[in-house]
């Protein structure tokens, strides 16, 4: 079945226009003149949306979103509640659930409008995973032509091995220009994005424009599927070493996620969405989606090159002061630059890295690692982990917040998020624990905990642990040098972590983070606030009611 038909078929749109399968190079030009929408909280609802910079089509695309959507908007996304999922669904402040009724008439409402104004559509066919064995056929549908490069970017196209694409084909119908009536339609406000399970669709309706939204929702998709398939999906990093020896990397924003997997001596699976199957693990997706703000060019070369490459995508910079981006050099832009948002982003082809692993998959991993930035100072710098204790952190998902950078916040905060990616994980976190015990003990993985926080006290007294000497930790894991039968522990009496007393290339005095403080005393209480945190999460979540064993 063509693209028309399936969709004439599936939504009932029939006076619309198609753009099929365009190049980036044709939806560079269709962006620039006809993506049109918002960009200033006062202005009209028609402004120019995209623009080239001084290299042209030669160089990046520059998008601008709705003012209201310079991020994922976490409280307008819903799945919709049918009987047949309802009981299955982790249903939370970042997936709740929506009236099927509701969602039926809203679904109605929007392809009403797209035909009624004979809109352009854009549709580009790509799949979400790199291994055609899990890998789920998705046709992205909308009105702005950004949305459809950005689509091309991030995804594998052309994937061979893939069976029965219809039966499994899901569909992503973006209407930017619709209007959500919130006592009419069931949302919360004017926009919606919506996930329908049962008839694989995901509609974004309304001032949802943020490229993102593109890529997080269908990912949330595969957080479901996958797992009900004995596929673990993960929000990590992986990368693979010369003796063909993988790892995942698990942590939040700030932890260290992308810096250190991006190793010159290990090959890149991907940055950001994983998955691990029986034949080993694999890439979600085709490109990287990077944060610009304050860009340290040096220590990022590669994002620094891809700025400038046809293609790619530069979202809410602004252009230079005094001149239009016509007239900028992607290279010159000010990337420190917040007029806009904090969340200033960049998409690009995993392509643009140097050293990717061939059709971005990889063997079983052998270490696993669980990342956090401790700013209370109190956590080991590394820690190795047994499978009950993996468990537990896995769940928890712990890094912290510094003071300084919200409003009102004067000392260091935690923030958990299970399975270190909570707002995309479909089903409950005993789900992917069990699956990644599972197949850890399948493969004799190791773990451990790395923490690439504070060190001698609590942020603003302590200071950042070397990146040189977190490097050196995380090799000495992966070489397998802290492995039971390399090394002597010490068992912390707070935390109850199995600590290295020595690692190569690493003082041994700072493996034991009491030892990094003048004030001990101080340091046992701020280790007894942040134990206190950690079992207020557990007993808040419920997480003992899912079979987690508390293990501190």
């Amino acid at each position: 079945m063509d693209h028309s038909a399936h969709l004439k078929d599936l939504l009932g749109l029939d006076t619309v226009e198609y753009k099929y399968g365009l190049s980036k190079a044709e939806l560079f030009h269709e962006a620039i003149a006809n993506d049109r929408g918002r960009v200033r909280l006062d202005g009209p609802s028609d402004e120019q949306k995209a623009f080239p910079t001084a290299l042209g089509v030669d160089g990046p695309l520059v998008y601008y979103t709705d003012p209201e959507c310079t991020g994922r908007r976490v409280k307008d996304t819903f799945a919709v509640a049918w009987p047949e999922v309802e009981g299955t669904v982790w249903w939370k402040n970042d997936l709740q659930k929506y009236d099927p009724a509701k969602y039926q008439g809203l679904l109605e409402r929007v392809v009403a409008h797209l035909n009624a104004k004979r809109a352009t559509l854009y549709v580009k066919d790509v799949y979400v995973g790199s291994d055609p064995s899990y890998a789920l056929p998705y046709r992205f549908v909308g009105e702005f032509a950004t949305h459809a490069m950005f689509a091309h970017n991030m995804f594998p196209k052309d994937l061979a091995g893939v069976s029965d694409e219809e039966s499994k084909r899901w569909t992503m119908l973006n209407a930017p220009s619709f209007v959500c009536e919130p006592e009419r339609d069931g949302s919360r406000s004017e926009a919606a994005i919506i996930i329908d399970f049962k008839n694989k669709i995901c509609l974004v309706a309304g001032r949802a424009d943020y490229n993102g939204v593109v890529k997080k929702t269908i990912f949330t998709v595969m957080n479901y599927m996958l797992p009900n398939q004995g596929i673990l999906s993960m929000h990590c990093s992986a990368n693979v070493g010369s003796s063909d020896d993988a790892a995942i990397l698990f942590g939040l924003s700030g932890t260290g996620k992308t810096t250190l997997s991006a190793d010159p001596n290990r090959r890149l699976v991907g940055d950001d969405e994983t998955a691990w199957n029986d034949r080993g693990i694999s890439n979600l997706e085709d490109g990287c989606y990077a944060k610009l703000i304050d860009l340290d060019k040096e220590a990022e070369p590669v994002i620094a090159a891809a700025l400038s490459k046809a293609g790619t995508i530069i979202e809410n910079v602004a252009p230079l002061p005094g001149k239009t981006m016509d007239q900028c050099d992607p290279q010159e832009l000010d990337l420190a630059d917040r007029s806009i948002t904090e969340n200033t982003r960049f998409s690009y082809p995993l392509e643009a890295n140097p050293n990717v692993m061939p059709d971005a998959c990889g063997p079983h991993p052998q270490t696993i690692v669980l990342l956090t930035a401790d700013a209370f100072g109190v956590l080991p710098p590394i820690s190795v982990l047994e499978p009950k204790d993996v468990m537990y952190h896995f769940v928890c998902g712990f890094t912290s917040k510094l003071a300084g950078t919200e409003v009102g916040v004067t000392e260091p905060q935690a923030a958990f998020s299970a399975c270190f990616g909570a707002p995309f994980m479909a089903h409950k976190p005993s789900v992917y624990a069990e699956l990644l015990a599972k197949k850890m003990q399948a493969n004799e993985a190791r773990c451990i905990l790395l923490n690439t926080g504070w060190s001698g006290g609590a942020y603003g007294t302590g200071k950042r642990i070397s990146i040189k000497h977190t490097r050196a930790l995380l090799d000495a894991a992966l070489a397998g040098d802290l492995d039971a039968d390399k090394v002597d522990y010490e068992v912390h009496p707070i935390f109850n972590l199995k600590m290295p007393t020595s690692c190569p290339n690493v003082p041994s005095e700072i493996l034991n983070p009491r030892n990094t403080w003048a004030d001990k005393d101080g340091y046992d209480k701020a280790a007894d606030k942040l134990r206190s945190m950690f079992r207020d999460n557990f007993e808040t979540k419920g997480f003992g009611a899912l079979g987690i064993e508390p293990v501190m």
